[in-house]
């Protein structure tokens, strides 16, 4: 049977099976399930593309994050070490304005939040130098003898 024949004898017969069942009451939909199987034959490269697509990007933001990640830990040992080098300073007597010490507080303020929000990273080289720099910044505040 070919086209011609499906369009005047038996075509016009199964258009009208296909609108009935389509019409009954159950919902069963054949025009819509051959549009959708057309729509996916045509469609096929681009929804290839579109899952290589995605999986691209999850890969791209795995990378992103570990990237944020490492880039988070490094401001951390960033902010250890010039805690870990005022209280040296400390150490040796040398004197700083409340300006110094308000910027030594703030990179602790910075150091432990990174800390508490990440339980597995080493502390534990600045956890003295921390108490150091709040009891001497404490004193200094008490005394009002901060470097002018």
């Amino acid at each position: 049977m070919n086209l011609q024949e499906i369009i005047t004898g038996g075509g016009i017969s199964l258009f009208v099976l296909l609108t009935i069942i389509q019409i009954a009451p159950v919902k069963i939909n054949p025009w819509g399930t051959i549009a959708k199987a057309f729509g996916r034959a045509v469609n096929a490269e681009v929804l290839k593309e579109l899952a290589e697509m995605k999986a691209t990007q999850k890969e791209t933001r795995e990378k992103l994050e570990a990237h944020i990640d490492m880039d988070d830990e490094r401001m951390a040992d960033v902010h250890r070490t010039r805690i870990l080098h005022f209280n040296n300073e400390l150490l040796r007597e040398i004197d700083h304005t409340k300006e110094e010490f308000i910027e030594a507080l703030a990179d602790i303020d910075e150091y432990e939040q990174y800390c508490k929000d990440h339980p597995n990273y080493k502390n534990n080289r600045a956890v003295h130098a921390v108490a150091n720099i709040k009891r001497v910044y404490d004193d200094r505040l008490e005394k009002h003898d901060f470097l002018q």
